[in-house]
């Protein structure tokens, strides 16, 4: 009897993803999801499509997402025009309480897309439990308003969501020793948070393909480098734009217990899928020395 090669090829997927899933079974995976894969309402459904499917083949994923176009389009609604230093949002009060009220939206959007798959979510921000406690952020002695830079995350919240079989989702607003509401910066929140629950991974969806040797040249794009050969990177000052703060926060996690950090193109479909459970992978992925082969070559 001759098989379809279709299903055949199929199955040969399914084998080069098992050694991942026996690895990194009932091990806790941060997402953080941002940028353009979450104003593509087609590219939303793919990344909550990956996450469901982590969670349903063993994994524990965690979600942190960011909002801020949406915020910036709201805040113009408001006939507010957004202020930035430094490449960092102003955030006045006015702001504070139009960023809380577009980030609590995006987030229940979330839930209702996960929980229409099947699995339960449970959208909180870093309010709730007091998860996120932080301290007013300045830029190069510049007052940003209510933007916090974390001091302390009690994941207590997360560990009891993901005992009860939940998925947790979490926006990034966080509190002061005085209880005011504070913006946190995306990337921030989602290192703080696999740092904190010890995560086996952290992914991060973003606009970019990942780390190029040139960013000018885009055959130079690295899959695999180690801590080490990050650090090199942000000391080289050849890295522009959102990637120098991304990869610094790459780097404090995994010199805090982060075992893996992986760099994708959130506007490839099942990019998660693609970089998790393939050898050859799709993005950057930085990893710890004794791991710096894991990949099949």
């Amino acid at each position: 009897m001759k098989l379809d090669q279709n299903i055949m090829e199929k199955v040969e997927v399914l084998i080069e993803a098992l050694p991942y899933i026996q690895r990194f079974n009932r091990k806790i995976i941060v997402v953080k999801y941002g940028g353009s894969a979450m104003a593509d309402e087609e590219l939303k459904k793919h990344v909550i499509q990956d996450v469901v499917l982590l969670k349903l083949v063993g994994f524990k994923p965690i979600i942190v997402h960011g909002g801020g176009k949406e915020i910036s389009k709201w805040v113009e609604k408001a006939g507010m025009e957004p202020q930035f230093i430094n490449g960092l949002r102003v955030t006045d009060e006015a702001t504070m309480e139009i960023a809380e009220m577009v980030l609590n939206r995006v987030n229940k959007s979330l839930v209702q897309l996960v929980n229409e798959l099947g699995i339960k979510a449970v959208g909180i921000s870093g309010k709730d439990g007091m998860l996120l406690k932080c301290r007013k952020q300045y830029s190069q002695g510049e007052d940003l308003g209510f933007v916090g830079n974390i001091t302390e995350v009690d994941p207590q919240i997360i560990y009891d969501l993901l005992e009860k079989d939940f998925l947790p989702i979490i926006c990034p607003v966080g509190f002061d020793e005085e209880f005011k509401t504070y913006n946190i910066n995306a990337d921030d929140a989602a290192c703080a948070i696999a740092t904190a629950m010890e995560a086996e991974k952290l992914a991060f969806l973003t606009d970019v393909e990942g780390v190029y040797q040139d960013f000018k040249d885009k055959n130079t794009l690295i899959s695999e480098m180690s801590v080490e050969e990050a650090e090199g990177f942000v000391n080289s000052g050849t890295l522009g734009g959102g990637m120098l703060p991304k990869l610094k926060n790459c780097i404090d996690a995994m010199k805090q217990g982060v075992s893996r950090v992986h760099i994708m193109d959130g506007r490839i479909p099942h990019c998660l899928l693609l970089e998790i459970f393939t050898n050859k992978g799709i993005g950057t992925a930085i990893v710890s020395g004794e791991e710096r082969y894991y990949h099949a070559e």
